[in-house]
């Protein structure tokens, strides 16, 4: 299970912490982009060299990403990996699904267990409509989003402190 949690605070880090995924999902989503502008199959051992991260890892991303269908192997002498679908059709939500496991921010969320004071918490099990909204936000972004740095309207910050003009520029870009 994708879980964001205080365990990952360090005291520095408490003020800037809103959710962290693993460093694999990272890697997955640099991955799947780099995939995305492949032309035919990309080997392991290519994408690993293209995006810098050690093939052995890539090769781990790959295989989870392969059980989930967002990626397809090609086996032989020309074999590698493609996209199981177009970058505009996988959704971030997705990605962390395949490689951390559903999203959630608590582990008492889907009936979970791992939460040893559940049967006391006066919030247990009312965590569901923020891990919705969560999952909702990350579904409406699609690694065609993240290629191209493109946040769509409905996630970006409200306009206050914007100069004059920029506005503008940053609604020609989208």
């Amino acid at each position: 299970m994708a879980h964001f949690n205080q365990d990952q605070l360090s005291p520095q880090s408490e003020q800037n912490f809103l959710l962290r995924l693993s460093r694999l999902t990272d890697y997955a989503v640099v991955a799947l982009v780099r995939l995305g502008s492949a032309e035919g199959v990309a080997t392991s051992p290519g994408i690993a060299a293209a995006i810098g991260i050690p093939e052995p890892t890539i090769a781990k991303v790959l295989k989870a990403l392969a059980n989930h269908g967002l990626v397809t192997s090609q086996r032989g002498a020309h074999g590698g990996y493609r996209l199981g679908r177009p970058l505009n059709e996988i959704p971030v939500a997705d990605v962390i699904v395949a490689i951390d496991g559903p999203i959630a921010l608590t582990s008492c969320v889907d009936g979970a267990l791992g939460c040893e004071s559940q049967s006391l918490c006066p919030v247990a099990g009312r965590w569901d409509p923020v891990n919705e909204a969560i999952r909702a936000a990350l579904s409406g972004i699609t690694l065609a989003d993240m290629a191209a740095a493109v946040i769509p309207r409905a996630f970006r910050l409200p306009d206050a402190g914007v100069p004059a003009g920029a506005e503008k520029i940053l609604n020609e870009v989208v």
